[in-house]
């Protein structure tokens, strides 16, 4: 299958809210949102975030050494959220569930590094305002949201034992409410959401 280019383009929680907002699903529309983290690079070994070369080295990786077809749609780290490959495009990333979700990477290992406090709280928010902007653009439940581990075709724990599912679905929950005065299993009856 031949590689899918990647879009490569970093933003803000604002930006990126606004960039899904310009954007349609013609083609492709997933279902729900696959969780995972990186491990390695952890926090630790990115200090800064992640930078243009970084994305670039990654997109040499999936295609040139993995030999995929893609990569995940998004790389989310303390500062900004990537977007690799095209959210309007199938991804790869979880073996069950490549052509039915986006797959949203968090740089960290969340094994061992905090996800709580210090940057990887600030990874935290922008994982949950990217997953309640894509929840509100295709009216996706965000109680629909999945951990890489629960693949059944996965054998390793992602996105590790400190990222709590039920946690970042209620954080999720009450961004939408916050944002939009709706509750999460009402936005599908909201005009305002219609893609």
């Amino acid at each position: 299958m031949p590689w899918k280019p990647i879009a490569a383009l970093s933003f803000d929680a604002e930006a990126f809210d606004k960039y899904c907002h310009s954007l349609t699903w013609p083609a492709w529309r997933p279902s729900f949102i696959v969780l995972h983290n990186t491990a390695s690079p952890s926090l630790a070994q990115r200090p800064n975030g992640l930078t243009l070369q970084h994305i670039r080295n990654l997109e040499s990786y999936y295609r040139d050494t993995k030999k995929w077809s893609a990569g995940p749609h998004l790389f989310i780290d303390d500062h900004q959220i990537w977007v690799f490959t095209p959210l309007t495009m199938s991804g790869v990333h979880s073996p069950s569930w490549n052509k039915l979700a986006l797959g949203f990477e968090m740089l960290g290992n969340y094994e061992t590094e905090n996800f709580s406090s210090g940057r990887g709280l600030a990874v935290r928010k922008n994982t949950v305002a990217a997953i309640a902007t894509i929840s509100a653009v295709l009216g996706i439940d965000p109680e629909t949201m999945r951990l890489h581990k629960e693949d059944p075709g996965t054998d390793h724990d992602c996105p590790g034992k400190k990222v709590i599912k039920s946690e970042i679905i209620n954080e999720v929950k009450t961004l939408m409410a916050k944002r939009h005065g709706i509750e999460g299993h009402d936005m599908k009856d909201n005009p305002e959401f219609d893609a």
